[in-house]
């Protein structure tokens, strides 16, 4: 298992990085990428792992999940309102009704299971 270490801490690393700048972009997800970066962290730095468990603005989300197969009120609707945003501007785009129809359907079906997971504790 050593010799993936790297494997797992660069992969990590990644993660984190595309988590954060999921919180600003519509349609990236933050959450899952959180969810691997600990799972990389984990068989790979210990202190990272403790590190991004125990960051006041990563560890909440991967706290929830992990322990209530939770995601927050708070980044439901964010997360709605981005998906709502990036169909709007595909509309805006121009791009041709096949696409608005398949990008709509993925999206309708992530919204339908974001909005039927528990809230958690720490939902707000």
């Amino acid at each position: 298992m050593s010799t993936l270490r790297p494997f797992w801490f660069a992969l990590g690393c990644l993660s984190v990085v595309a988590g954060v700048i999921g919180i600003a972009l519509p349609l990236l997800p933050t959450t899952p990428f959180l969810l691997l970066a600990a799972f990389c962290f984990a068989r790979s730095s210990p202190q990272l792992h403790r590190w991004l468990l125990e960051h006041p603005r990563l560890g909440p989300p991967i706290a929830d999940w992990r322990q209530h197969g939770a995601i927050s009120r708070r980044l439901k609707i964010r997360a709605v309102l981005f998906m709502i945003a990036a169909l709007a501007l595909t509309v805006l785009a121009g791009f041709s009704l096949q696409i608005l129809a398949v990008q709509a359907v993925v999206l309708v079906l992530v919204a339908l299971f974001l909005l039927t997971r528990p809230e958690g504790p720490n939902s707000g």
